[in-house]
């Protein structure tokens, strides 16, 4: 759906204008694991979030112990 392998070992962005965060919906609590910018806050979804274990995948693609949730 997002064209992403979730295999992956490494998701590689720019950290000088990027951080990757957990995009929470308020109605329905679907959760996507993203990449927003820092001065724009544009979002760009990378994974669907179904479940705790996908969000400690995504961690570790990135190489970061603690994500910020948004919404």
């Amino acid at each position: 759906m997002f064209g992403f392998k979730k295999n992956s070992n490494k998701l590689t962005y720019d950290k000088s204008t990027e951080v990757p965060v957990i995009k929470s919906s308020i109605c329905t609590g679907e959760k996507t694991a993203g990449f927003m910018e820092i001065n724009g806050g544009r979002y760009r979804d990378v994974m669907l979030i179904k479940t705790d274990s996908d969000i400690e995948e995504f961690k570790k693609m990135c190489g970061v112990e603690e994500i910020k949730t948004i919404y």
